[in-house]
């Protein structure tokens, strides 16, 4: 009877660890994920374009970063009458700046779920507000190819206390070592598909393979979608603390 007592909590034990590793095992790629997006430091210039069945709009952009959740400033540099916007992200605390108008916007959280620029990206895609690594539980589900990439598939579940937009989070992420986010799934709270988030032709851009083409389709708005392409980045460059502040997001270019 000893026997099988001892053989039952080793076989609890070999389960409960497979469970920890898998948990830890997810934090980590996704650690990595957003290391290999933005490092230390990022700047990115790109080129939105938010189409329509009837009509496209084209946006051009530059954006910096500065730790992994802690500054983020994103400048439109055309069309003409946009330039010079800007949307500013420091720790939790969020502003937006619109020169034609000369006013700033505190963005509460309430807002984190809007449209960015009518596009189909939110503040919080954009702004980054929430922590991928800090504010959800991980759940590694096991490996799919997507976009002819083997990807781990991952589910990111926030935790009660956090601010967050979605319900659910669903991330594949590349299995080859470089750890690109290949594809992302937002669900709201009742578990219902909002958009989904593919990203393509993996290319090198600041010393670093990265996918330059990433598409935010929404569910069921058929001819409906934002394709966001990078044209430059540079990564890990020092970038002071004092460039991430709403005197400097007004002058910014």
């Amino acid at each position: 009877m000893k026997k099988y007592t001892s053989l039952f909590i080793v076989f609890m034990c070999t389960i409960a660890h497979q469970a920890l590793w898998a948990q830890e095992s997810a934090m980590d790629i996704i650690t990595k994920m957003q290391e290999q997006q933005r490092g230390q430091s990022s700047y990115i210039n790109m080129t939105m374009k938010v189409i329509r069945p009837d009509w496209t709009r084209t946006m051009e952009m530059k954006s910096w970063s500065k730790g992994t959740d802690d500054y983020f400033l994103v400048l439109l540099t055309a069309p003409a009458k946009d330039k010079g916007s800007a949307s500013l992200k420091r720790y939790k605390e969020m502003w937006s700046w619109t020169p034609s108008i000369e006013r700033t916007i505190k963005i509460s959280p309430s807002m984190m779920s809007q449209s960015w620029m009518g596009s189909d990206f939110t503040n919080d895609d954009l702004m980054k507000g929430a922590s991928v690594v800090k504010d959800y539980s991980h759940k590694l589900l096991g490996k799919e190819e997507v976009n002819g990439y083997e990807c781990y598939k991952i589910e990111m579940i926030p935790h009660e206390d956090a601010a967050v937009v979605w319900g659910k989070v669903m991330v594949w992420v590349t299995t080859d070592g470089i750890y690109n986010q290949i594809k992302v799934e937002n669900y709201d709270e009742d578990m219902y598909l909002v958009n989904t988030l593919n990203c393509y032709d993996v290319k090198e851009l600041g010393g670093r393979k990265l996918p330059s083409r990433m598409e935010m389709v929404p569910a069921d708005e058929e001819g409906k979608k934002t394709v966001m392409i990078y044209n430059d980045a540079k990564f890990n460059q020092k970038i002071a603390d004092s460039f991430f502040t709403q005197q400097n997001m007004k002058r910014v270019r």
